[in-house]
């Protein structure tokens, strides 16, 4: 039998050593894994196969809706400059003492379409 010194010692120098060295000394089996806890060979790795796919699915799809943004960006710019081309020849067309219908409606679309290429150029 031994000494609750010499046990306490042993144990303090396999702390220091190793844990395993701990399960030896307390007549556990080393090689059991611990209830509840699960064993080296069952814990996920952190970066497994799923993880990786998930992360390059995520990114794919990121960069699918920034490539989508960006084209509806150009057209919406191009369609600004084609309705603020079309605003420029309404106006040129009237004189001082007429304002045009079509240039009120003009001016509008053109807001409309301005705020909404600038919320897509915020990223919302």
């Amino acid at each position: 039998m031994r000494s609750p010194f010499k046990l306490g010692l042993a144990l303090l120098l396999c702390l220091a050593i190793s844990p395993s060295c701990l399960s030896q000394v307390a007549g556990q089996n080393p090689t059991q894994p611990t209830p509840g806890m699960p064993s080296p060979g069952q814990m996920p790795p952190s970066n497994s196969p799923d993880d990786q796919g998930r992360e390059r699915l995520e990114k794919e799809m990121q960069k699918k809706a920034n490539e989508d943004r960006e084209a509806q960006l150009r057209r919406d710019t191009d369609r600004l400059l084609k309705l603020a081309t079309e605003l420029k020849n309404y106006v040129d067309k009237t004189n001082q003492d007429t304002l045009s219908v079509n240039v009120v409606k003009k001016a509008e679309e053109i807001e409309k379409l301005a705020k909404s290429v600038k919320e897509k150029m915020k990223g919302n």
